[in-house]
């Protein structure tokens, strides 16, 4: 019987652990570079809530308007909580892209859709967690954000062909962040 060898230089054990944990930090970086070096770019329509983080500063809770979809949306009233799916989205160019469909499938979605999971299902509509929760913004900027008014603000998303989405930058008023989750 065999057995597994392990290299015997301690140089070349440490040397696979370094290439290992290298690799385990580069996946998601990776993820995160291919949404947005290959998404297409979308509105859309948030109602902020501001709160503060010690170690990262100002941040908005993101609060999609397509978060919540009337079961009219062809497709929304078959879904079940927990279920992945995919909104296919309409663009309205510089306006907040809208919802007009879910599908299980990506390739059912349209050309431009985005990932999400089922949260709940209610009488008259559905709730889907896109994953995109918080926005962070410089320090002193929080306040500001937490002053606008309902429809005046604006995230922009990157989608990738697969449906997976990464905030760009956050539109206030007149002012325009740009997201720290970008490289």
């Amino acid at each position: 019987m065999s057995r597994l060898s392990f290299p015997r230089s301690p140089f070349l054990r440490w040397g696979l652990l370094a290439v290992i944990q290298l690799g385990l930090i580069a996946v998601p970086l990776a993820e995160r570079l291919d949404v947005q070096m290959t998404g297409e770019t979308v509105p859309l329509a948030v109602a902020p809530v501001d709160p503060r983080d010690l170690l990262r500063g100002d941040y908005v809770v993101i609060n999609l308007a397509i978060s919540e979809i009337s079961k009219d949306v062809p497709g929304a009233a078959g879904v079940t909580p927990g279920e992945q799916v995919y909104v296919g989205l309409a663009d309205h160019g510089k306006n907040p892209a809208t919802p007009v469909s879910v599908t299980r499938a990506r390739a059912e979605a349209g050309d431009l859709a985005i990932a999400g999971k089922v949260v709940s299902v209610r009488r008259d509509h559905i709730r889907v967690d896109y994953g995109i929760d918080a926005f962070f913004l410089p320090e002193g900027d929080g306040k500001d954000i937490e002053n606008q008014p309902r429809g005046r603000m604006t995230l922009e998303v990157a989608l990738a062909k697969d449906g997976r989405s990464l905030p760009v930058t956050l539109e206030a008023g007149d002012k325009t962040y740009r997201s720290d989750a970008l490289f």
